[in-house]
């Protein structure tokens, strides 16, 4: 038995890995840097914390904490961020405990979902053609998210930086976008972000149609499993997702320093 819980352990780390590795290429930062086996990400026309985080990929790197953290905090700084802990299962527990023990805050935690293409019911899907214009993606993203302006060059350059296959989805009401999605077709996986409906038009079926749509076109270029990330208190998101046949596969949160009361996006 104890060999079969080791073997387990080792399979749920290579899935957790190979998503980890798919995200890191699905969203790119401006900038990464390596500590170790420790990912750190920064990008200074965007504030989301998975486009500024350290994010450590082996249970078994934990050396030096507390000189390797003040280093990652000074490249933080000259760009302006706080020094943010992105802890998925690959972390060393001990990170979490040193974290504990200087009283920095937990910001949330969100899933990661996944789906088999292969046996999803696509059937309601729309044929739809994804832009090839990003700047009137970028658009509608600001107005569907509700982002401020100062967000649209960083956005821009982050679409514009996706190495894979990208299909960029909104659905409109006249000339106004009401969703949207982005997916990023990566050998058989494929990734959904920037999922949104915008506030007066959800509860009619948008984003569930734009989800089916950027769904159908991912398997019919050849992707057999999609995967997203939500944040875990996000019941509307989560109630969607699991009617279409997304299942977790694991979870993750942020660290930063100080007391607990941050209202940004998680994810």
């Amino acid at each position: 038995m104890p060999g079969q819980v080791r073997q387990d352990a080792k399979k749920d780390f290579a899935i957790i890995r190979r998503f980890e590795a798919a995200g890191l290429r699905a969203w790119p930062a401006e900038t990464v840097a390596y500590d170790g086996t420790w990912v750190l990400r920064l990008t200074a026309g965007h504030p989301a914390k998975r486009l500024n985080s350290i994010n450590p990929l082996d249970p078994g790197d934990y050396r030096n904490l507390e000189t390797r953290i003040e280093r990652a905090a000074e490249q933080f700084s000259a760009y302006g961020r706080p020094v943010t802990f992105r802890l998925s299962p690959l972390a060393a527990p001990e990170i979490s405990s040193y974290l504990d023990q200087r009283g920095w805050a937990t910001l949330g935690h969100s899933l990661v979902m996944a789906l088999d293409l292969r046996e999803a019911d696509l059937a309601e899907a729309m044929d739809q053609i994804p832009l090839k214009d990003r700047r009137r993606f970028v658009n509608a993203t600001l107005k569907v998210h509700g982002y401020e302006e100062l967000h649209r060059a960083g956005l821009s350059r982050v679409i514009g930086a996706i190495r894979p296959e990208t299909g960029l989805f909104v659905l409109e009401e006249g000339e106004e976008p009401v969703a949207t999605a982005i997916c990023v077709h990566d050998s058989d996986l494929a990734g959904l972000f920037e999922i949104a409906t915008r506030p007066s038009w959800r509860g009619k079926g948008y984003g569930r149609r734009v989800l089916l749509s950027a769904l159908k076109w991912a398997r019919s270029h050849g992707a057999e499993r999609a995967w997203l990330q939500v944040e875990a208190d996000n019941a509307v998101a989560l109630r969607l997702y699991r009617a279409l046949g997304f299942r977790e596969i694991y979870t993750y949160h942020y660290r930063q320093p100080g007391p607990a009361g941050e209202t940004e996006r998680a994810v």
